[in-house]
Order: structure tokens, then sequence, then C-alpha cells
């Protein structure tokens, strides 16, 4: 049978209440610390500040027919980045 050891660098903790600034008022999400990170590094990688990749998610979810809440939306956006899509 396969070896299906998690890696290292992963752990289970509870979601991080941080304030974001978005369009000129403050909101907080609450993302897993693993969340963080890679919002941290998407944001690095499009040279932009966290606060202006959330602003950029908060945008588009808002252009949906049935908008999910910003954390969810957050999440999405991250996994489908890391997925390439």
């Amino acid at each position: 049978m396969k070896d299906t050891q998690l890696p290292e660098t992963l752990t289970y903790s509870p979601p991080i209440k941080r304030s974001v600034l978005i369009a000129g008022h403050q909101t907080s999400v609450s993302l897993e610390p693993l969340f963080w990170r890679a919002l941290e590094v998407a944001a690095a990688d499009m040279s932009l500040p966290v606060n202006a990749v959330v602003a950029l998610v908060d945008e588009e979810r808002l252009k949906v027919a049935e908008p999910p809440n910003l954390t969810s939306a957050l999440r999405q956006w991250l996994f489908g980045r890391a997925l390439g899509d």
C-alpha cells in the first residue's frame, strides 16, 4: 500500500481573524493559517498588498448571481489558483 503521510509543514489550526481594508472600509476575515500564507504568497506573486488581492476577490465574487461570503470566496480563489485554474 502507498505511503499516505501528510507533508510535515501541514498543521491543522483554527481560523485566525484579521482586519482588511476593502474599498476604504475595514472588514474582518477568518482564515486558517495555511490560507493566510497562501494569500500572502499570491499577493507577493502579483506584486500587490494582501488587502488589494482581497479587494480583487471581493469585487469578482460580487459579480455572480449568488455570491458566497468573502471568506469562502477567498478559499475558493486560492484553491483554484493552486489547481492552476
